[in-house]
């Protein structure tokens, strides 16, 4: 299959879009991208201010895998484009009862933590790694890899024989009480599905399959950040033939295969074929003439979406040492907490977040003798986040890291920034705020989720964390890779 002289203009640099205009230039289309914002990376982008130097979004590589067969597909390797540094530990956690605890690349010591916590522990957590590296085999091969966006596409043997075992139904919550009993266990098991964007209750029990990915597969740390990532990506575009355009806001898409214009700038660009990787709800609403949507404005109302955030990037003098680079701050029953994102929109009483702390790792990141931080703290989608309310809960914050892992920042802070659920709308687009996308509850995983392709106009696509699989870096890879395959099977 090639697409010679076919003109592709993809919408949106994320990584959902660089993945999709790497396989597409491969194919031998034309392809451009044309990104809002001052750089490439959507929601990846980076913020670099007197010396510091931060991953505004996300910051965990996980699933080294994944990156690896994205490379392999254009016979290239990741190490082609940056290094990659194991973390050790791979987090820590600060328990706000006084209790921390680190985990490691070494299960053998992870397995001797949790018998500390509860007799038969250890075996159990080797039991249920057993059990997340079997679905992550087979999720991955059958259900991610292989992109089933319809209902029609799960009527084979091949799904029947593989789905027999996988926990398809149940909640992660319900799952993980089958292997422990102590709720600091559980968390530990469950912190994870802050990145799925769901909570043990609403999160299916398949994703234990991302137990495999942080216990077995490891935390890394790519040189240059997730930004480097980015960087490489783009690129591998560029040595494909892709052209990147920064600063170009769409405000409007119109047309039909063959024939699309793609409104911005000062001229419109004209292409055969179109992929948005802009936000999906706001490609619909407010980029598409009404007759070409899909979805009308009640079905985005009445989406549940993963978790915005309250972000403090902040330059300090000195280092922190009591932190990992990648550290959690957990309450004892952070039930609350998901309650106030998902059944009853607040800001956290008591919440859960974390810190990211590059400069641990990479000298890069911050002038000499200096830390480079930043503070994430999941908060319900559309909150209202004015200066007062921002401020209030920046000192409740703070106040609540000196007391919880002993770090007392604020007299040593030279640089700060703050992001919120507006500025995820305003920079990215996005619907309510939300940091991540659709999040992944039982009736928006899978089939469920919207499609590649559009039902409505011929010749437009969509990609990135509102299509399949899903939210996450990884997953906005192999999905770029699904967008494509789209284009490729209907040309």
């Amino acid at each position: 299959m090639h697409l010679a002289g076919e003109s592709i203009v993809i919408v949106g640099s994320g990584f959902g879009g660089l993945s999709t205009a790497c396989y597409l230039a491969d194919a031998g289309a034309d392809v451009t991208v044309v990104e809002k914002n001052e750089q490439l990376g959507g929601r990846a982008s980076r913020l670099e201010e007197n010396g510091f130097r931060f991953d505004m979004g996300p910051s965990w590589y996980l699933m080294p895998d994944v990156f690896e067969r994205f490379f392999d597909h254009f016979d290239r390797t990741p190490s082609d484009y940056y290094g990659l540094q194991q973390l050790d530990p791979h987090y820590r956690i600060f328990f706000k009862d006084g209790d921390e605890v680190d985990i490691l690349p070494d299960l053998e010591r992870n397995k001797v933590l949790f018998e500390s916590y509860e007799t038969g522990a250890g075996e159990e957590l080797q039991r249920y790694l057993d059990r997340s590296e079997e679905n992550y085999g087979v999720g991955m091969e059958y259900f991610v890899y292989t992109d089933r966006a319809r209902f029609r596409d799960y009527i084979s043997w091949d799904v029947a024989k593989n789905a027999r075992g996988l926990n398809l139904l149940g909640s992660m919550q319900d799952h993980v009480e089958n292997y422990f009993d102590h709720p600091k266990l559980q968390q530990i098991m469950q912190y994870t599905l802050v990145f799925l964007g769901g909570s043990p209750n609403n999160t299916p029990a398949i994703y234990n399959l991302m137990s495999h990915v942080d216990f077995n597969l490891g935390v890394y740390y790519p040189e240059n950040g997730l930004g480097g990532v980015v960087d490489g990506i783009a690129q591998l575009g560029e040595e494909l033939g892709v052209e990147f355009v920064t600063e170009y806001e769409v405000t409007g898409i119109t047309g039909h295969e063959g024939d699309f214009l793609v409104h911005g700038g000062e001229e419109s660009m004209v292409a055969d074929i179109v992929v948005s990787d802009a936000d999906y709800a706001h490609t619909e609403q407010e980029l598409l003439p009404p007759e070409a949507r899909k979805h009308d404005a009640d079905y985005w109302e009445s989406r549940t979406y993963a978790p915005s955030a309250f972000l403090l990037y902040l330059g300090v003098e000195g280092d922190v040492d009591e932190l990992a680079h990648h550290t959690l701050v957990l309450p004892e029953n952070w039930n609350e907490h998901f309650d106030q994102i998902f059944e009853k929109p607040a800001w956290p009483d008591d919440p859960a977040y974390y810190l990211c702390v590059p400069s641990k790792t990479d000298d890069s990141v911050a002038p000499e003798g200096h830390g480079n931080l930043f503070v994430l703290v999941p908060i319900a989608p559309g909150l209202p986040d004015g200066d007062a309310i921002r401020q209030k809960y920046r000192e409740k914050i703070l106040d609540d890291i000196a007391e919880n892992t002993g770090v007392e920042l604020r007299d040593r802070i030279v640089f700060e920034k703050q992001f919120c659920v507006s500025d995820f709308a305003d920079r990215y687009n996005s619907m309510q705020g939300t940091a991540l996308g659709l999040a992944h509850t039982l009736m928006q995983t899978g089939p469920m989720r919207p499609r590649h392709r559009s039902s409505k106009v011929d010749g437009l696509y969509f990609t990135g964390s509102y299509t399949t699989p899903g939210i996450g870096v990884p997953m906005c890879l192999i999905g770029g890779q699904h967008t494509a395959d789209a284009v490729l099977e209907d040309h």
